[in-house]
């Protein structure tokens, strides 16, 4: 599901841009609790994947500007809303293959078995694609702005892949200080 500190920190972006985000997770559980927590708390539409055709939610995220667009995997490739309806990008954790992904866990026990690390050979490599999949979803033309916010603190904390896993994403700017991202999500509500 989605922590009680990561639906806060959720609720604090979307509020400072009003919307137009999109928001990427791991479960399905923790995409309903974050719909559930901003219609709640929010007057902002909230389209969650499942509810509807994706593609009708993708086109209504496109044109309804204050909208908020909550899924799981399927999202995190192929969505393509260029312009201002995508300017918040959140992803609740890092993308790393589920223990029960049979190809990924045989590639991972095949480098165990022989002495080396699947986590690290197998299971960090795959999250470094995905997460630059994930982040791609916010600029999609050359004019696109906004922020890509990854609540999962390991990107930052994690011994040896957070700093791997930040060097597989574009060279955005890069801060931990949530009032930063806050403040220039507000300049862009503004503009």
């Amino acid at each position: 599901g989605l922590p009680d500190a990561a639906g806060e920190e959720l609720l604090a972006l979307v509020q400072s841009l009003g919307g137009r985000t999109l928001g990427l997770f791991s479960s399905r559980r923790a995409a309903q609790q974050a719909a559930e927590l901003l219609r709640a708390r929010t007057d902002l539409p909230v389209l969650l994947q499942g509810e509807e055709a994706l593609p009708l939610l993708v086109r209504r995220f496109r044109e309804e500007r204050e909208s908020c667009l909550f899924g799981v995997m399927s999202l995190w490739q192929g969505v393509d809303v260029p312009g201002d309806s995508c300017q918040l990008v959140v992803i609740d954790r890092l993308p790393f293959p589920r223990p029960d992904e049979p190809l990924a866990a045989a590639r991972a026990a095949a480098v165990d078995a022989g002495g080396g690390s699947g986590f690290a050979s197998v299971s960090v490599p795959i999250a470094a694609v995905r997460l630059a999949q994930g982040v791609g979803r916010l600029i999609r033309a050359t004019g696109d702005k906004g922020v890509v916010a990854v609540l999962d603190s390991r990107l930052e904390t994690a011994r040896g892949y957070g700093a791997f896993l930040r060097r597989s994403l574009p060279p955005f700017w890069y801060t931990t200080r949530s009032e930063v991202a806050r403040g220039a999500l507000e300049r862009l509500a503004k503009s």
